[in-house]
């Protein structure tokens, strides 16, 4: 099943399933921000400012791994989605070290 989303006032629009499929908007609608180590892709409508996905490289072999990124989705977004259903894992990154 796809789902739809878009940001708040519709310039920017996107399609995810099981893994995001696509981005619907032109690129050039799409702004990024980087910072720090500038290897994570922070993307918002270029329009509203909205916060739509970020890229991240894959961290799970200890290495960054850009060829196959990490993509998340501003869940929040979606059309027709019921955030709440969704179970939640609280974690304490800041006594985790």
């Amino acid at each position: 099943m796809t789902l739809r989303g878009s940001c708040h006032c519709g310039d920017t629009q996107f399609e995810v399933s099981e893994a995001p499929a696509s981005l619907t908007t032109p690129m050039e609608k799409v702004a990024t921000y980087r910072w720090g180590s500038r290897t994570v892709k922070h993307h918002f409508c270029a329009n509203c400012g909205c916060g739509t996905y970020s890229e991240s490289p894959d961290w799970s072999t200890g290495k960054p791994d850009f060829e196959n990124p990490r993509v998340g989705v501003n869940s929040r977004l979606l059309e027709d989605f019921d955030l709440d259903a969704v179970p939640v894992t609280v974690i304490d990154g800041k006594n985790l070290w």
